[in-house]
């Protein structure tokens, strides 16, 4: 049975507390991670192998909508100095067509930067790098590049699109496996990776980013606030925690942590969880 905060204060700082617990496999914490142009670059930066990639622009949780179809909600969505597109997601569900999810990503971006009047040369090369926890092709590899040729021949079919499928399952003692266990742990004591290191020791460990992290617990709330608003006060404060368990599970936070941050026993949070509409993305 529920039983109220003591205060305020305590239910805040227990929010504040869950969300510097996430890793870089939650992608609300990557997008926020990955917003700073210096980590975001470290990253592709070992992911791709292009040394030398700078980036330029930067858009996190960046939504393409079209009238007549599906929506697409990109985590991270960067373009470097030479005009090149990459796209970052992070999937911890094994149960979605990740190939066509892929193309689906890939077919947006292209939609999305080809302006009218220009020709298909003009199209810029597109990476869609696809992260999981698990190794999702089951070969035991780390890194899955996709690639084209025609049948039969070793001629490279290049289009410009380029997929990578990574997995932090498979250590191949890689500096791309070194960085995917450095995702699972985001450990802000951990210096080893860079630019990327310094961006998580400030989220977790210092004044600036108490307040980043803290707008990330509050958005929580709030929008399952919002939709307690709707309905009647106790029916209300149940839908105000359902939302924000939802947005807890999608964030990649265990059961258990939902289930003291909202208060309520594991096993109604579980079934709160089972009945979640799928989201669109």
């Amino acid at each position: 049975m529920r039983q109220p905060y003591k205060n305020i204060m305590e239910a805040r700082e227990r929010r504040i507390a869950e969300a510097r617990s996430l890793t870089l496999f939650s992608d609300t914490f990557m997008s926020v991670a990955l917003k700073d142009p210096a980590a975001c670059q470290h990253v592709l930066r070992i992911l791709t192998g292009i040394r030398d990639l700078t980036v330029k622009e930067i858009r996190i949780q960046y939504r393409i909508s079209k009238i007549t179809s599906h929506d697409a909600i990109l985590d991270i969505l960067a373009e470097d100095s030479k005009g090149r597109m990459y796209n970052i997601e992070i999937q911890r569900k094994d149960t979605v067509d990740h190939a066509r999810r892929t193309r689906f990503y890939s077919s947006m971006i292209d939609g999305e930067s080809l302006a009218k009047g220009k020709t298909y040369s003009e199209m810029p090369d597109v990476y869609i790098i696809y992260i999981s926890e698990t190794d999702l092709w089951k070969a035991g590899k780390t890194v899955y590049p996709v690639q084209k040729s025609f049948a039969g021949t070793k001629i490279p079919y290049e289009d410009g699109v380029h997929i990578l499928y990574v997995n932090a399952a498979i250590d191949d003692g890689s500096d791309t496996a070194k960085l995917m266990k450095y995702f699972k742990t985001s450990d802000p004591a951990d210096m080893s990776q860079g630019d990327l290191s310094k961006r998580v020791h400030f989220l977790k460990q210092e004044e600036g980013g108490y307040q980043i992290m803290c707008d990330i617990s509050e958005k929580w709330f709030l929008e399952g606030k919002e939709d307690g608003k709707k309905e009647g006060r106790e029916e209300g404060f149940i839908q105000q925690a359902k939302k924000t368990a939802y947005n807890m599970a999608n964030a990649g936070i265990p059961v258990e942590k939902i289930a003291s941050f909202v208060d309520f026993n594991i096993d109604t949070v579980k079934k709160w969880l089972s009945e979640q509409p799928s989201p669109v993305s």
